[in-house]
């Protein structure tokens, strides 16, 4: 397993990336997803958090190499597809590294005028929840959405992190706060000249916010129209 152990503190720390990999085109408009597995082969996160992953129409395909990604790298794909060639739920796509066990994964709906929805993987050993959002463009839509996103979480008895695409172009009118602790590590839209803080994440429970950045390597600028977004957390390890 790649989580670190602080044997004297008795942590684990875990690092998770959430990326918008716009379907796997990027800025020269090429369709170009081993690029994509490039850019997350860089970061080396534990979970990864992407929304886009899915094609919007007809099958709604994945748009990944599922065999580099499993067979090469190491992920297991979170089951939360209900198409068959989908790789997630309304292009929300959950991957973690082999060797931590999943207890449970789950598609939260969210209203919406969009197909837009969050997705959850539950790790065995430490408890955590880690959920995939893409939220709409309507911000008044937006807060309904987070509404559903805080009930689910105050319901939780586990650490929680969010991360994902939270289209708040305006910060602060969406009380994203509400949640719990907000993280934003950088601006990530556009990925040519980024000025929006439009991806973070949301920590709720006993999980400590260690470090976190926006990925800004040259790949990633060319990628997708988002850049990435890590974060690096710890919580107690498992007895």
């Amino acid at each position: 397993m790649r989580w670190k152990f602080e044997e004297e503190q008795g942590r684990v720390t875990v690092r998770i990336v959430s990326y918008n990999i716009r379907k796997a085109v990027g800025l020269d408009w090429r369709r170009d997803p081993e690029r994509i597995v490039a850019v997350l082969a860089e970061i080396d996160a534990d979970v990864i958090l992407l929304q886009e992953a899915d094609k919007r129409v007809r099958k709604r395909e994945g748009v990944l190499p599922r065999d580099i990604l499993c067979d090469e790298m190491g992920y297991q794909l979170a089951e939360v597809a209900v198409r068959p060639d989908s790789h997630g739920w309304h292009g929300n796509v959950i991957l973690v590294r082999q060797g931590f066990p999943i207890a449970e994964t789950r598609r939260i709906d969210l209203p919406s005028a969009e197909p837009r929805g969050a997705v959850s993987v539950t790790l065995a050993e430490p408890r955590i929840e880690c959920i995939g959002v893409h939220l709409g463009l309507n911000a008044a839509m937006r807060r309904k959405q987070l509404a559903v996103l805080q009930d689910h979480m105050e319901a939780a008895d586990h650490p929680v992190i969010v991360g994902g695409d939270f289209n708040e172009w305006r910060r602060g009118t969406d009380h994203v706060e509400n949640l719990g602790e907000v993280v934003e590590p950088g601006p990530t839209f556009h990925s040519r000249v980024p000025v929006a803080h439009l991806d973070r994440f949301i920590l709720s429970g006993a999980v400590r916010h260690e470090a976190s950045f926006v990925h800004r390597s040259e790949l990633a600028a060319r990628a997708s129209d988002h850049l990435p977004v890590v974060i690096d957390v710890s919580l107690d390890a498992p007895a």
